[in-house]
């Protein structure tokens, strides 16, 4: 599965896990996907949505 979202682009950020002891390692997050139907130009089509984007109702669902 692409690893961004085809409404808004967000994509996987990096940046620096820091422990208790203030050690820093790199660390990835990414994007949390849900492979969804929505209508696109009157068309049914399977997008790659974030939640944020599904929650603001952004994305017009088809059942």
């Amino acid at each position: 599965m692409a690893n961004f979202c085809d409404v808004c682009g967000k994509t996987t950020q990096a940046g620096n896990a820091v422990s208790h002891s203030n050690r820093h390692t790199r660390h990835t997050w990414k994007v949390n996907l849900q492979r969804v139907r929505a209508v696109v130009d009157g068309k049914i089509t399977r997008l790659n949505v974030c939640t944020r984007c599904l929650r603001s109702g952004k994305v017009n669902r088809s059942l």
